[in-house]
């Protein structure tokens, strides 16, 4: 059975900082969270958290410039507190790619940091935004990071919504990176919710989970990380997607 974690930038807005956010994971049934860096904690602070509210941290979303600056200090923290997968969650626009040669300029820089990872124990991931999804010399832009890195030093993190807004196959995309997606993000899409720039919570949009998530079980996906950008209520958007991928058979019920 597939665990279900919690993102944590859902629930950024919560009040009262990082012990709310863990607090709102644990008690909507999640068993793991998705970090954000340190959250301004120390290590110890941090482990204390996860203990106190019995939550394995299954990753962590750190950018790319934070890595490369600070990599023995970010790598140091997440091997104390026992996260294994570091994460790259965007790119800012000057870093993207516009032809094949700066697509496969990224690639290799990831590459390279992820051996780094690797070599310290952990691994580097790619999280996908639609931005990727451009065809550029028969290609996308997703397709050229990832052939440019070595599946050992790079592993994808697949976010589901914002491929189908890149107009890109999910499931072709799981398909082709089976053994390569440990982690993958769900949310869903609702183009009549404006107000949630059009995401909404697990199985209260247009997408069709029934596929969906035995495909990520093909894949390979060891955890489903629950995401909403922009909920307009993060509790009910981290009880509602908990509940949900639970009726399907995802996840434990621990409330």
């Amino acid at each position: 059975m597939l665990k279900t974690a919690l993102q944590l930038y859902t629930v950024r807005n919560l009040p009262n900082g990082p012990e709310t956010h863990f607090a709102c994971a644990a008690e909507a049934g999640y068993t793991g969270v998705e970090l954000l860096g340190d959250h301004g904690l120390e290590s110890e602070a941090m482990s204390e958290l996860l203990e106190k509210y019995g939550l394995e941290p299954t990753s962590s979303h750190v950018a790319l410039d934070e890595l490369e600056s600070n990599t023995d200090r970010v790598v140091g923290f997440h091997r104390e507190i026992g996260t294994k997968l570091l994460v790259v969650p965007f790119l800012p626009v000057e870093l993207r790619g516009n032809d094949t040669a700066s697509w496969q300029m990224i690639g290799r820089r990831l590459g390279l940091l992820g051996k780094t990872c690797r070599e310290a124990g952990l691994n580097l991931g790619y999280h996908n935004h639609d931005f990727e999804m451009v065809s550029v010399g028969g290609a996308t832009g997703l397709d050229i990071i990832l052939s440019a890195a070595a599946s050992e030093d790079l592993f994808l993190e697949l976010d589901i919504a914002w491929a189908v807004r890149g107009n890109r196959d999910p499931l072709e995309l799981l398909d082709r990176y089976r053994g390569r997606c440990p982690r993958v993000h769900v949310k869903d899409l609702n183009p009549d919710r404006p107000e949630e720039q059009g995401w909404a919570d697990v199985g209260d949009g247009i997408l069709d989970w029934d596929i969906l998530l035995p495909a990520t079980v093909e894949a390979g996906t060891e955890w489903l990380v629950v995401e909403h950008d922009s909920p307009l209520d993060p509790v009910r958007t981290a009880n509602r997607s908990q509940a949900f991928l639970v009726s399907k058979g995802f996840g434990q019920n621990l409330i």
